[in-house]
């Protein structure tokens, strides 16, 4: 019988409105749908709950991601995730810049036509010179912004031994382990 509680810090709130679970801290709002066959995610004192009654490895496993889910979505709330990333090119020089809920790039090998990406959630993109600051309360949202961004710039059809220009996750976040 599985039983996790996860210490919710005094500046984060938690609620659970049947199978949605959210989160409230200094730096934003993230909800999640956590879901599974007899598995209960409740709010009590000052901690997250998830418990099973089922004890077989599948209902286990979930128990220890919705664990994981819900530490994220507290650091997210309390410090922020955050991507660093880097423009390289050699070629063609590259003008990336965050247009409201959109990430341009123009320039790029050369191209007449701007590249567009949207901006997941409420993740921040900011530019400044050669480098981006993703940053944000879901990782979820800033991670997928970040990946967005980095496919946006891949090379097809080309070496990619020689055409290297593109736009590069340089660091992502850690948890320290949970």
């Amino acid at each position: 019988m599985p039983r996790v509680e996860i210490e919710i810090p005094d500046e984060v709130s938690a609620d659970v409105d049947h199978l949605d679970v959210t989160i409230e801290g200094p730096e934003g709002t993230v909800t999640r749908r956590l879901w599974y066959p007899d598995v209960s995610v409740t709010v009590e004192d000052d901690a997250v709950v998830i418990e099973s009654d089922v004890t077989d490895a599948k209902t286990n496993a979930t128990v220890g991601t919705f664990e994981s889910h819900v530490r994220n979505m507290v650091h997210g709330v309390s410090e922020e995730w955050e991507y660093k990333m880097e423009v390289f090119y050699s070629h063609f020089p590259m003008q990336v810049r965050s247009e409201g809920d959109e990430v341009v790039i123009e320039n790029f090998l050369g191209e007449k036509a701007p590249r567009r990406t949207g901006v997941h959630g409420d993740t921040v993109v900011e530019v400044s010179d050669e480098e981006l600051s993703l940053r944000g309360p879901s990782i979820e949202d800033v991670g997928q912004t970040a990946a967005d961004i980095e496919q946006l710039t891949r090379v097809s059809g080309k070496d990619t031994r020689v055409f290297q220009d593109g736009v590069y996750i340089t660091e992502k976040p850690s948890t320290g382990g949970a």
